[in-house]
């Protein structure tokens, strides 16, 4: 990278910023639920739709990751172990809920918005966007559209969870701060711990490994009550705007147009998705008695690394969150080839 390039990525990135913090100021100042999120999320989407050269990049990004893990790890309290017992149902309920969102967005997207069979299979499919953008690939699909499609349901979600969330549960205790405090002592053995197990966790290929590793080894400190791993306030909120940041800047690939002609067809997709996992969510909320709006964050359609934040942020249990979403991704990057090939055959390479 010549001194040139760095200088144009470092103002880009400090543009963004800028955007971000300005528009997490903004939704929390109207007294929003995860408001740094959210209000960061949507203001950088909007200037990279109206052109502006937004970035975020990889290696800071991965560094977010392990701070956000860290930091939702201090929410599995001693009693987690409790509420393991609470999950073998909802995780078999977990499989219907994705396969019947997958159903319905691309009977949306292929009958309703008449998309491609390939093209509405992998625009519906919840989640894993780099993993279906490289099956989509090989297939043959409209990549534009896929991308467009996926990216707006995950911009949708956030925007409108923590209200759904919030209505549900009657309020709001917190926006992802935490009563405890850690000594310096349990900062300097914590974080490592956290970033070796993050390490690890990206060498063997866990999904979300920088922010799986980081969270899994925090909520087991802070589950075995062994130390207190809390980072303090001034950290974790940068985080939470540059994780807004992040998802707004996946529109810099598209542009306007490109965004407004899927914009009727991916909304309907994700309504009818959506409206899924509410109907999987109240039932194991009822049958498991777990509050609605954590059982919606486990089964929404959304990332793994949004979806546990946002669990954290509305004081939620993120360790059942974070369980139900890895299973979910883990499930569909195992399933997903064997699964294409029922639903749309060989490629058509296989075939000549």
């Amino acid at each position: 990278m010549t001194l040139s390039s760095f200088q144009a990525d470092a103002a880009r990135l400090g543009l963004t910023l800028v955007i971000a913090a300005f528009g997490g100021a903004v939704f929390h100042w109207l007294g929003l639920p995860a408001a740094w999120l959210s209000g960061a999320m949507v203001f950088v989407a909007v200037a990279t739709l109206a052109g502006a050269p937004t970035l975020l990049p990889n290696r800071l990004r991965d560094a977010l990751f392990v701070a956000i893990g860290i930091s939702m790890g201090a929410g599995v309290r001693p009693d987690v172990v409790e509420r393991v017992g609470e999950w073998p149902f909802s995780m078999a309920l977990l499989v219907v809920v994705v396969v019947c969102v997958t159903l319905v967005g691309y009977m949306v997207l292929h009958f309703g918005a008449k998309w491609s069979r390939e093209t509405a299979y992998f625009g519906a499919i919840p989640g894993a966007l780099s993993y279906v953008i490289a099956l989509a690939t090989d297939r043959g699909a409209d990549l534009p559209r896929i991308a467009s499609s996926q990216s707006l349901r995950l911009f949708v979600l956030v925007a409108i969870l923590p209200f759904a969330v919030v209505s549900s549960s009657g309020g709001i205790h917190g926006d992802g701060g935490a009563p405890l405090v850690s000594s310096l002592r349990e900062i300097l053995i914590g974080v490592p711990l956290c970033l070796v197990a993050s390490w690890l966790a990206v060498k063997l290929r866990v999904p979300g490994g920088w922010m799986t590793g980081a969270f899994f080894m925090s909520a087991g400190l802070n589950a075995s009550g062994l130390l207190t791993l809390v980072l303090p306030q001034y950290v974790v909120v940068p985080c939470f705007v540059m994780m807004g940041a992040m998802i707004g800047c996946r529109f810099a690939n598209m542009t306007l147009r490109q965004f407004l002609s899927v914009l009727g067809a991916s909304l309907a997709a994700f309504s009818a998705a959506f409206l899924t996992s509410i109907a999987g969510a109240l039932l194991v909320s009822n049958l498991v008695d777990i509050p609605f709006g954590q059982a919606l964050l486990a089964y929404a359609p959304g990332g793994l690394e949004v979806m546990t934040l946002l669990a954290f942020m509305l004081d939620l249990d993120p360790a059942f969150v974070a369980a139900h979403q890895i299973a979910r991704f883990t499930g569909m990057v195992l399933l997903l080839p064997f699964v294409t090939g029922l639903v749309l055959g060989r490629r058509q390479t296989e075939e000549q």
